[in-house]
């Protein structure tokens, strides 16, 4: 089952209800929950946008503690936070905030970009954005307004986008949450 680790996001729901559209089990639980008991029934990890790097509640200790083990797919703020955790910086995206459909390109076409053409539409929405990408980490997708829209680690299945695919607007959105199913179901 995949994991939605809610950090309080307006679309944390929509993430669940794509994953049901293609027949995938999916649960969301709150970003309290101990990431041993996350270890025990995911086969896969979605950490979601929210507000705020200070209400992520154990979502960093969670991308810590089973990084290497079950994919992880980190959506916004999520994406940020799987930075942080292996030494990425974050901050705030100085003029360059978004709450608009961007066009992203995508420089990497290797695991939730598979298939993909190489631009696309995507709706993005921060205040903050990844700077700098940890060690291990390669950016996978860029825009005019983002240096790192999308990461991935280079060997774990870690993957991060500034975008959100779950929204209907982003193209592609359903084949990225696709192919990070079928990254889990591999596990």
């Amino acid at each position: 089952m995949i994991l939605i680790v809610d950090n309080h996001g307006q679309y944390v729901h929509l993430i669940r209800k794509n994953f049901d559209y293609m027949g995938v089990p999916a649960e969301i639980i709150p970003n309290t929950t101990d990431p041993e008991d996350v270890r025990k029934h995911a086969s896969g990890v979605v950490i979601s946008g929210g507000p705020s790097r200070e209400l992520a509640g154990n979502s960093r200790e969670i991308i810590e503690e089973l990084a290497g083990e079950v994919p992880i797919l980190g959506i916004c703020l999520g994406h940020q936070l799987v930075a942080e955790v292996f030494g990425g910086k974050v901050d705030w995206a100085a003029g360059r905030e978004e709450y608009a459909r961007t066009e992203v390109e995508i420089l990497d076409h290797e695991g939730i970009f598979e298939g993909l053409p190489d631009k696309i539409v995507a709706w993005a929405s921060h205040r903050d954005e990844v700077k700098e990408v940890p060690d291990e980490f390669v950016v996978t997708a860029r825009s005019d307004r983002c240096d790192v829209e999308a990461m991935r680690h280079e060997e774990a299945p870690l993957y991060g986008v500034q975008f959100h695919p779950e929204l209907k607007f982003t193209e592609y959105g359903m084949d990225i949450l696709k192919n990070f199913a079928e990254i889990c179901s591999r596990g």
